[in-house]
């Protein structure tokens, strides 16, 4: 993808070019177009499934799959990559919806795009490089979890009759065994048409899709939610549109980071911040639910040869299409055909390696994983689940870290100078170790502390630099820092008291 790149490190961005951004819209019309046919049609089914997650009527997930692809591939930081309504998205709504309605979910999904578009002008998108790998597949497998057991009320067997669970099973079977014949037709759409025929024809008692509620028959309208606007509202939808644009971001950005890989291209994650914002933001004033990028369609789409721009574009207006013409034969699809397809993402989002790495990979990666999966599922909650991962990440890289840290000393030959070498990253973790290594029972008259072979690196390494200088002193030693580098020596000059009037009392003070 031809840009223009400025800056460095964290605040690296790319700068597009007008040539590029067209090129981006007609470098590939024919491989675009087919594609995003080819994911249209694969949107259907999981739209309206994501919408009856969330509890909400069909349409407001096709609705909302039309808006976000739309508006993402005009404004978003990835071309080729797919957003529309997810289940990543759709599962934070459920809670919501049960207690305050549909026009809360219309709200939080509002004040979710704005804080997303606050995410991307901020650029925090280089805070994905802090999410380790195994918290990712925390992520996703806690996701797939996730999936399936919304999927459990529609196979409980109070509710639903034998039949169900013999259905699901044929379509899983189609699902699985008809790409065996051809991948030219996504074997999703052809398990809806079977199981919707056969249900047809033999008129089988199960639930469909229209018993969900009314599919739309018009284009969308633009209107603003019917809530009061109280500071009481603002309390109610915070807390899930904050959940939502986490999740969202999260969810978007690894998908970004796979579509790179997948296409060797490297794309804008503020952007792409934006993006999602803005169609979050627009897709909550038609009446559409909050989305994503979503991991299974973007792959769908690079492998059926989408890579710019109109591939997203296409999908949407082509799922809005055949939606609103085609919307009576959509209301007859039986619910066990999107239970199937459900059951299939669920399957398919799952990192099953993950389960045979856990004899091979280092414990604390496995801890990092399968605690962010508990927690997600515990809590139903994403974001929660992430931060766990991530706090928990850092402690354990925090734990690694000091352990390469040390202190040797040795002592002149007439006895009166000792020198300490330090050794490693000075910080919170290691700050512990470097105190004890320390004898100052043993008062020489001078000591020398030597960090040239070492990094400090926060107040709480200067301040127990501070103490041992001080301890020394106090016993009347003479003490001597050598070998600072440049960075600790800033910080050392900035922060450090050793040397300041009444520094005693001011340390015991901290």
């Amino acid at each position: 993808m031809p840009c223009e790149m400025r800056g460095n490190g964290i605040g690296k961005t790319f700068m597009i070019t007008l040539d590029a951004y067209r090129a981006q819209w007609l470098g590939n019309i024919r491989g675009d177009l087919l594609a995003g046919l080819v994911v249209a049609l694969a949107l259907i089914p999981e739209a309206i499934a994501f919408s009856i997650i969330a509890g909400v009527d069909p349409k407001v997930g096709l609705y909302a799959s039309f808006s976000i692809a739309v508006i993402t591939a005009i404004t978003g930081g990835r071309p080729g990559m797919i957003s529309a309504a997810t289940a990543a998205t759709a599962v934070l709504m459920v809670t919501l919806v049960k207690e305050h309605g549909l026009q809360y979910l219309l709200a939080a999904t509002v004040l979710a795009g704005l804080l997303q578009i606050a995410a991307g002008v901020l650029k925090l998108g280089f805070v994905m490089r802090y999410v380790s790998k195994s918290v990712m597949t925390g992520f996703v497998n806690a996701l797939a979890l996730l999936i399936f057991m919304a999927q459990l009320p529609e196979l409980d067997p109070r509710a639903v009759t034998g039949l169900t669970y013999v259905l699901v099973a044929a379509g899983l079977a189609i699902i699985y065994l008809f790409p065996l014949l051809t991948k030219a037709i996504p074997s999703p759409l052809v398990t809806i048409i079977v199981l919707t025929a056969l249900t047809v024809a033999l008129g089988l008692d199960v639930r469909t899709v229209g018993d969900m509620g009314a599919l739309p028959d018009t284009l969308p309208v633009f209107l603003i939610p019917d809530i009061p606007l109280t500071f009481e509202t603002l309390a109610i939808i915070f807390p899930y549109s904050v959940a939502v644009a986490i999740v969202g971001l999260l969810e978007s950005l690894m998908t970004q980071n796979i579509v790179d890989d997948m296409t060797d291209t490297k794309s804008n994650r503020n952007q792409e911040c934006v993006g999602q914002g803005l169609a979050n933001t627009a897709t909550g004033f038609i009446g559409g639910m909050a989305g994503c990028a979503m991991i299974g369609q973007s792959i769908i789409n690079v492998k059926s040869g989408g890579r710019g721009r109109l591939s997203c574009f296409v999908a949407g207006v082509f799922l809005l299409i055949l939606v609103v013409g085609l919307g009576d034969m959509v209301s007859i699809i039986p619910m066990p055909a999107l239970v199937a397809i459900m059951i299939m993402v669920s399957i398919g989002t799952f990192s099953w390696s993950s389960i045979r790495n856990l004899a091979v990979h280092p414990r604390s990666s496995s801890i990092v994983m399968i605690a962010t999966v508990v927690t997600v599922v515990y809590t139903h909650n994403l974001a929660i689940g992430v931060l766990v991962g991530v706090l928990l990440s850092g402690i354990f890289f925090a734990g690694k870290i000091a352990q390469l840290f040390r202190v040797t000393s040795d002592i002149g030959n007439d006895g009166r100078v000792r020198t300490y070498r330090v050794e490693g990253q000075l910080f919170y973790g290691s700050v512990e170790d470097f105190m004890a290594a320390f004898d100052f029972r043993e008062a020489p008259e001078r000591v020398v502390i030597d960090v040239s072979r070492a990094h400090i690196w926060d107040i709480s390494s200067v301040q127990a630099l501070d103490m041992a200088i001080l301890k020394f002193r106090r016993d009347g030693a003479e003490v001597e820092i050598v070998g600072m580098n440049e960075a600790t020596e800033t910080l050392v000059d900035r922060l450090a008291i050793h040397d300041k009037q009444g520094a005693v009392d001011k340390l015991m003070s901290h």
